[in-house]
């Protein structure tokens, strides 16, 4: 894809400081919002966006390195997404799900295209929570066993079982609160730079890892255990990319011993890790795939499960005891058809698996060497983490894991200095992720890296 190819980016209307006043007085007169303390939230009001930018009513322009919650994968208003439901509002906004629907349909068809082995159903959901609840909610019924084993670097969504199987620490309150359901537990997945196995390599990383999950399914009862819920690329927690090998030894876990594998790609589909599942790179098939956001870059909530022909058949005869008023709702269904073919048209999945491979990697690696706060930089496609130490030797990080209030000062320190400089990224504990659309361009992506690298100055100075 050339910049050629592209939508052509809206040009920043008049500021209008006034307006954005008014829409943060109402805000925060009448807004709940979600993972804050609601006498510290300072929501920037956005006025607009176009392709790989949004602005506020001062008129200042970000380059979108965030992609709103990761999930902006076609980049924002591409004129044929918004065309699409701009023509299924004018012919029906809302059929129940008991009903067949020709962009349901559709949309279904095309998700189980593109995914592998013979996932050939899709039951849809509102979002990517849903769609984990309902995929162990499969999993539990197909094998008749009751837990679930997850890795503690991740996170899975905000409902009940959701937040239990997530691993990181927003699960905590959620437990103390009773909020959190049962029968799950959790292991170690790989991660080589911060090993739990003393691995040096990444072979050894891979191996001591499916040992130690071995011996957790062991300890648990393989009996006992419904399904092994894993994030093919950890998001949240770190972008950690698996070793060579994890991905297929789980499957032949939960293979040796009759558990269902959930992948979960809520984050990581949809072209963002320069295929259209992540789990596409190592070959491997697992039972169920939760998706939403990239499935049609949030532009009316989605999200689903992608349906093995052995679970299916567990419901052939059995009802399925589940379901959403608004499953396939015709509005995102015909989103999601529009942004899967728009990617395929102008080879947006391409794009994301060649900036990251030609500019981002590259870019990064460079920063990486004239900073001394970078421990490591890690990822694929558009999908990626720097994370930031206080000493290269030890790798202490920069701010303590589960960090709060005055501790997280460093990095916040560099985001400040991001989006001073008109780049919105990402960040967690001591990471700073960089996830823009999938669209972005070369010139784009390098601009992104250049703010970064000057934000970076920040972390030096709490580095040794």
């Amino acid at each position: 894809m050339t910049t050629r190819d592209l939508p052509p980016q809206q040009p920043v209307p008049a500021p209008d400081p006034e307006e954005g006043r008014r829409v943060l007085a109402d805000d925060r007169a009448h807004l709940f919002h979600s993972w804050a303390a609601q006498g510290s939230v300072a929501p920037l009001p956005v006025a607009g966006a176009s392709g790989r930018h949004f602005w506020d009513y001062d008129g200042k322009r970000y380059l979108d390195f965030s992609s709103q919650f990761i999930n902006l994968n076609i980049g924002h208003a591409h004129p044929k997404v918004v065309a699409a439901i701009k023509e299924q509002a004018d012919r029906i906004c809302m059929v129940a799900s008991t009903f067949a629907n020709d962009r349901r349909g559709e949309a279904a068809r095309l998700i189980a295209e593109l995914a592998p082995g013979d996932l050939n159903r899709v039951f849809f959901t509102n979002g990517g929570a849903e769609a984990n609840e309902h995929a162990v909610r499969m999993a539990r019924m197909h094998t008749g066993r009751p837990k679930v084993l997850s890795a503690y670097r991740s996170y899975h969504g905000g409902t009940s079982t959701a937040i239990s199987l997530t691993g990181d620490p927003r699960r905590w309150a959620n437990e103390r609160s009773g909020s959190a359901s049962g029968n799950v537990a959790h292991f170690f997945g790989p991660y080589l730079y911060r090993s739990h196995f003393h691995a040096a390599t990444e072979a050894e990383e891979s191996a001591r890892a499916l040992a130690h999950l071995e011996q957790v399914i062991a300890f648990e009862g393989p009996s006992t255990v419904a399904a092994v819920l894993l994030e093919s690329i950890v998001g949240t927690a770190g972008v950690l990319v698996p070793p060579p090998g994890y991905l297929a030894g789980v499957r032949a876990l939960c293979d040796r011993y009759g558990i269902v594998l959930i992948a979960d790609e809520v984050m990581s589909g949809f072209g963002r890790a320069g295929e259209w599942f992540a789990i596409d790179h190592w070959g491997v098939v697992p039972d169920l795939i939760t998706f939403a956001k990239g499935v049609n870059s949030g532009y009316v909530p989605l999200g689903g499960v992608l349906i093995s022909d052995a679970i299916h058949e567990t419901f052939r005869d059995v009802p399925y005891p589940g379901g959403l008023t608004y499953s396939g709702h015709p509005l995102a269904c015909a989103a999601a058809v529009a942004a899967i073919t728009a990617m395929k048209e102008e080879g947006v999945v391409e794009n994301a698996a060649r900036i990251g491979e030609e500019v981002i990697g590259p870019g990064l690696r460079e920063i990486a060497g004239r900073h001394p706060s970078v421990g490591e930089v890690r990822g694929l496609g558009v999908f990626w983490a720097v994370e930031l130490v206080r000493d290269r030797a030890t790798r202490e990080m920069l701010v303590p894991y589960a960090a709060g209030g005055a501790e997280t000062r460093p990095v916040d320190e560099v985001v400040a200095a991001c989006k001073e400089r008109g780049m919105w990224p990402v960040y967690n504990y001591n990471r700073i992720h960089l996830v823009p659309p999938c669209t972005i361009t070369d010139d784009e992506a390098r601009q992104g890296l250049e703010i970064l690298d000057e934000a970076l100055e920040a972390a030096d100075r709490y580095a040794v």
